[in-house]
């Protein structure tokens, strides 16, 4: 224990001692009045933290009312975080929406016809077309995969979209 009880804590030996000295009470301190689903040990650590970004103004003889009082404090605002949360969560979305049920019937018979007439095509072409277009992989990466050149991916996808077009009134793709 330094003599000088009014010596601040920006030496490191002088903070390693007081790290020493309190980690292990502070963090059951924040166990125990809190629980372990707010991470009392990542809550003590942000403390020491805070006690090192003002070593300055804090005295070893205040180090440890510093260390529970910024912990607590932590804590309770990870409390309020979560019943913020919860109540967010306790909020249903709009059950409607503006769609007409016209317009969700005719959505669900074109989808229908789309994966019949897309179950129609030859599997080399439905498969590089659904590759382009649904997982986003360049014509490079389809035929490094496919172990095919370039060209016969580029002539598959453009085949496969052109029976999707031909079949399919008003088939477009972005």
């Amino acid at each position: 224990m330094p003599k000088d009880l009014n010596e601040n804590i920006c030496k490191a030996s002088t903070f390693e001692r007081v790290y020493n000295k309190y980690a292990d009470d502070l963090h059951d301190f924040l166990y125990y009045k809190y629980g372990a689903h707010f991470n009392p040990k990542d809550k003590a650590q942000d403390a020491f933290m805070k006690l090192w970004d003002n070593c300055k103004k804090v005295t070893f003889a205040k180090a440890k009312s510093f260390l529970f009082t910024v912990a607590n404090n932590m804590m309770l605002n990870e409390y309020k975080h979560q019943k913020v949360v919860l109540n967010y969560q306790k909020i249903k979305p709009k059950a409607y929406n503006n769609e007409t049920p016209e317009f969700i019937l005719e959505q669900q018979e074109y989808l229908e016809k789309y994966n019949k007439v897309l179950s129609s095509l030859k599997e080399e072409h439905r498969v590089a077309f659904l590759l382009s277009k649904v997982e986003g992989k360049k014509h490079s990466e389809i035929a490094e995969f496919l172990g095919v050149s370039q060209k016969v991916v580029e002539y598959r996808i453009y085949s496969a979209f052109n029976t999707l077009k031909k079949e399919l009134e008003g088939f477009k793709i972005k």
